[in-house]
C-alpha cells in the first residue's frame, strides 16, 4: 500500500475552480471569437476554462493559450489545455485534460511534472477503476446526456450512472456531456464538484448570461 501523498498539487488550484468549467470550441464560439467569449464566460461566473481545439496546430493554440493567459491569470482563472501536452507546458498551464483515446495518464505525468493538474475523462465503470490518485487530480464523467460537440462519444451514461461513477471515483469529479443551465440543481445532487459545459456558453447569444443563469440554476440545489 501506499503512504504518500497523492502526486500532482495543481500549484494553487483545488476542487472549487471546476465548479463551472468552459470548454472552448472554435466553430460554436467563431461568432465572438474564443478569447471574447471566454472573457465574458468568466465575467458570468465561469471558474475555470478549458482550451480544446482538435484541428489547430500546436503553434496556434499556444498563441491562444497566451492571450488567454494574459487575462486569466491575474483574475486566478484556471487554464487547462485539453490533450496537447507541448502546449500546455509551453504556456504553463495550470492543468491538462486528457480522454481516453489520448496520451495515456502516466505518460502524461511524467511530461507534465508533479505540479500541473491531470484531468481524465470517464465514461464508464471500467475507467473509473483505472484511475489512480496518485497520477489524476480530477475525472471529467459523462456524458452524462448526448452531445453534439463530441458526436464520437460513449452512450450517456443518464443522472444515475453519474451518480454511480461519482461514488466510485477516488479523486474529485465534473459532470460534462450535454449539460445546460436546467440540469445543474439535479447534477449538483450527484456528488460532482462542478460541471463542464460547452454549447450552453459557446454560441449562445450571450455568452455571460447563460453562464451567469448556469451559475444561478447549481447553487439553487439544496
Amino acid at each position: 500500500t501506499r503512504t504518500e501523498q497523492p502526486v500532482g498539487g495543481g500549484g494553487d488550484m483545488n476542487p472549487q475552480d471546476l465548479q463551472l468549467s468552459l470548454v472552448t470550441d472554435p466553430t460554436l464560439c467563431r461568432e465572438f471569437g474564443v478569447v471574447e467569449t471566454v472573457m465574458e464566460a468568466v465575467a458570468g461566473g465561469a471558474t475555470s476554462v478549458q482550451l480544446r481545439d482538435k484541428e489547430a496546430s500546436d503553434e496556434v493554440l499556444i498563441l491562444q493559450a497566451r492571450d488567454l493567459m494574459k487575462f486569466l491569470k491575474p483574475m486566478r482563472i484556471p487554464l487547462l489545455i485539453n490533450d496537447r501536452v507541448e502546449v500546455a507546458r509551453a504556456v504553463a498551464a495550470q492543468g491538462i485534460h486528457v480522454g481516453r483515446e489520448d496520451m495515456p495518464v502516466e505518460e502524461v505525468r511524467q511530461r507534465v511534472g508533479p505540479d500541473m493538474w491531470i484531468g481524465f475523462s470517464v465514461e464508464s465503470p471500467e475507467a473509473a477503476l483505472k484511475v489512480d490518485p496518485f497520477v489524476v487530480n480530477y475525472a471529467g464523467v459523462g456524458p452524462v446526456f448526448s452531445t453534439g460537440t463530441k458526436p464520437d462519444h460513449l452512450p450517456p451514461v443518464g443522472v444515475e450512472g453519474l451518480r454511480r461513477l461519482v461514488t466510485s471515483l477516488p479523486v474529485p469529479s465534473i459532470a460534462i456531456g450535454g449539460i445546460g443551465a436546467h440540469h445543474g440543481a439535479e447534477l449538483m445532487k450527484t456528488g460532482v464538484e462542478g460541471v463542464a459545459v460547452v454549447s450552453a456558453i459557446c454560441g449562445q447569444p450571450n455568452p455571460r448570461e447563460a453562464t451567469r443563469q448556469l451559475r444561478q440554476a447549481m447553487e439553487e440545489q439544496s
